[in-house]
């Protein structure tokens, strides 16, 4: 019998790896499924239903029930398949190429139109029906896929940035993954940020949107290489030095930290000082400040609490927390009593174990005659 191919990730790596993927996904979507019913409600509404700040599920109305996740999340899962089903591509020798994640935004898409599953796509993940709701979907991303597709049933060719003016926080929102390959395999940090940036592009024509992506990928990315969170920080604000245009988001991760820093007391009056989150820096300010205001991983649930209970996308500025704490502490830090809940969650955990193997036992998966399994017919390479 053949001898497996060894990857250069021990199994006791492979384990805490795992286990910030876990992390980072599920404490994404839960921060997002936390904040999603009171996006578009003022501060003090909040406080006045909450007044320890918002620390449970609520439904967001007659059709959505508590726990419920939103675009946020359902894009963040198309972009876990794209970049596995990019891994899988690299079969025919031509790279990794971060276009294919658009093909898996062109099937989100499919989620947003359709009521069902059409037939016409392949994978697994297309034809799980949870994911066929609206739940908020932004204008921009509905918009500029489809002025890729061209009036078609898909988009004819993957890889053309979006023509548009907008910083909207719909890039960032969904960035996390980018930063979970890990750089044992090549995928470094100057990779992981300017990945997220290419593809928050296929969607947001701003450079403050890509950028603002791009140092979301880094930070994650520098998390699971076991840095602390500060350092991560530092290292992401002197790559950020180095892009033209970094200057508002530069400012806005500043910002996030001074106040953090200081002797003001966290609250939704302290998070409104960042803004709203409505575009791309304030959300990634807006999600790093109550993670850097409460650190530790017994204070995960007074984290998400602070990133949602403000007046703007309480769902975004929740998700890009969870998505950084679960990265910085693991699975085993997530509040258990918003875990067991959540919506999705056995298709979150599948993508995250998914991912891993991908990138940590691909001599298994892949060969160099093609796939030894039906890894290939679970992640069609394109």
């Amino acid at each position: 019998m053949a001898q497996r191919a060894e990857d250069p990730i021990t199994r006791q790596g492979d384990e805490g790896y795992r286990s910030r993927i876990r992390g980072c996904l599920l404490g994404g979507a839960i921060g997002d499924a936390l904040g999603g019913p009171v996006e578009f409600d003022e501060g003090q509404k909040i406080v006045t239903a909450h007044p320890g700040g918002l620390r449970e599920f609520v439904a967001g109305g007659a059709d959505w029930p508590p726990g419920t996740v939103t675009d946020d999340t359902q894009m963040t899962l198309f972009t876990v398949e794209g970049l596995i089903r990019a891994g899988v591509r690299t079969d025919r020798g031509i790279g990794f190429t971060v276009a294919v994640v658009q093909h898996a935004y062109d099937r989100w898409l499919d989620t947003q139109l359709l009521p069902a599953p059409s037939g016409r796509r392949d994978g697994w993940l297309q034809a799980e029906l949870w994911l066929y709701a609206r739940r908020a979907p932004g204008n921009t991303c509905l918009s500029a896929l489809g002025k890729a597709r061209k009036g078609m049933d898909r988009i004819p060719q993957f890889g053309a940035q979006a023509v548009n003016n907008s910083k909207g926080c719909g890039g960032v929102m969904r960035a996390a993954p980018f930063g979970l390959l890990p750089a044992a395999k090549g995928f470094g940090l100057e990779w992981a940020f300017d990945a997220a940036a290419e593809a928050a592009g296929y969607t947001h024509g701003h450079p403050t949107g890509q950028l603002a992506s791009g140092a979301l990928a880094a930070i994650v990315h520098q998390l699971c290489q076991g840095a602390d969170l500060e350092a991560a920080l530092d290292e992401t604000q002197k790559l950020l030095a180095t892009h033209q245009d970094h200057e508002e988001t530069s400012t806005a991760l500043a910002g996030a930290r001074q106040l953090a820093a200081s002797e003001t007391a966290p609250g939704p009056d302290t998070v409104e000082r960042l803004g709203g989150g409505w575009i791309a820096e304030e959300a990634l300010a807006i999600g790093v400040y109550a993670a850097l205001a409460c650190p530790e991983p017994e204070q995960f649930l007074d984290a998400l609490a602070l990133a949602v209970t403000h007046s703007g996308d309480s769902d975004s500025t929740g998700a890009i927390c969870g998505n950084v704490l679960g990265a910085l502490h693991g699975e085993t830090a997530l509040p258990a009593e918003l875990v067991y809940a959540v919506e999705g969650r056995g298709t979150i955990l599948q993508l995250a174990d998914d991912l891993a193997l991908e990138f940590t036992r691909t001599g298994e998966l892949h060969s160099e005659y093609g796939p030894q399994t039906g890894w290939h017919v679970r992640y069609p390479g394109w």
